[in-house]
């Protein structure tokens, strides 16, 4: 986990040197110049062209097209924005002082979580404990746990008080749908809590040259023993379209550990880490300049992480989640297996 967070780190400092050294000298409003400079920055740094058989320099050409001397910002913002939507990455977007672009994963997908189902017919009286909501369902068998954003900090405090507090349970639900991502070093912190021993997880590569195939050696993801009381049990991870980013790297990783299942549907994808710059106009950019393997090689940046059990919520049915009644099956299959 050490090089995983001195990788993050280095991007970081990367990033925020970029910013910082930016020469003064090559400021420039014109239409040209900052189309030029955010291509070629994509081009020399992006991770997924060939794995998305992305035609980037025809795209040069589409786009460049479209721009013209006196054009205003906000045409100048269209044209860039929907050029780094071609990536068709949630990771990438374009930063200004009146708006933000984006590809938005999930106005092209169906939801699979209702928070009113849940909290009404499995957990109405649920704790808030940090960033998680959770109970008891299925008569006190199965411990239930919402977490809704990475972005939410998580302490090893905190997991150690749920994995005490349902070490009693025949299996754990952990629920990431619709959670949309964030900090990736609190994948591990949640993960170390049901890892009795460290191990290998995940690989990491990076883009490090100017071709679009070059990248660095692998470099490995380790999640280390946790240090509180660790749940052995079965848990199932929920998951669907609207899990992004750091769900989907979440859910790469759980291929590593057997007692862990993912029930849902696909994540959304994202497995890359961003990276970022300013524009000679000072708007501000950042796209993926990693790529996240499982142990095989396998990469789910685009069509997301399968589930080990695929589940579908009903939304003509509001009286109960199909992707929560799944999960409690599973749980006590493998229980009844032992």
């Amino acid at each position: 986990m050490k090089k995983i967070f001195l990788f993050l780190t280095l991007i970081i400092l990367f990033s925020s040197c970029e910013k910082l050294l930016f020469d003064e000298n090559k400021a420039s409003t014109d239409p040209f110049v900052n189309f030029d400079y955010l291509w070629n920055q994509i081009d020399q740094k992006y991770s997924y062209f060939e794995y998305k058989n992305i035609n980037w320099d025809q795209i040069r050409e589409t786009y460049r097209a479209q721009i013209f001397e006196g054009m205003s910002e906000e045409q100048l913002f269209d044209v860039l924005g929907n050029m780094m939507d071609e990536l068709r990455d949630d990771h990438s977007n374009l930063i200004s002082p009146f708006n933000i672009s984006r590809y938005n994963i999930r106005i092209q997908n169906n939801s699979n979580y209702s928070e009113h189902v849940v909290n009404r017919y499995y957990i109405p009286n649920f704790k808030t404990f940090g960033p998680f909501h959770h109970d008891f369902i299925d008569n006190g068998r199965i411990g239930y746990i919402r977490y809704d954003s990475f972005m939410s900090e998580v302490t090893p405090d905190q997991m150690n008080y749920l994995t005490q507090y349902y070490q009693n349970t025949d299996g754990l639900i952990l629920d990431l749908r619709a959670n949309g991502g964030g900090s990736i070093s609190n994948i591990f912190i949640i993960l170390e809590a049901f890892c009795s021993e460290s191990k290998l997880v995940a690989y990491s590569i990076n883009r490090n040259g100017p071709h679009h195939d070059d990248f660095g050696e692998k470099e490995p993801i380790q999640v280390l023993r946790g240090t509180g009381t660790i749940y052995t049990k079965p848990v199932m991870v929920l998951i669907d379209r609207y899990s992004y980013s750091a769900s989907t790297f979440f859910s790469v990783i759980t291929k590593a550990f057997d007692q862990i299942k993912l029930v849902g549907d696909y994540t959304g994808g994202g497995g890359g880490i961003p990276n970022g710059g300013q524009l000679p106009n000072g708007w501000f950019y950042r796209f993926s300049v990693s790529q996240l393997l499982d142990l095989n090689g396998n990469n789910y940046a685009e069509a997301g992480v399968p589930p080990d059990i695929t589940a579908y919520f009903n939304w003509n049915d509001m009286t109960k989640d199909e992707i929560i009644d799944a999960a409690v099956r599973e749980i006590h299959t493998m229980t009844q297996k032992k």
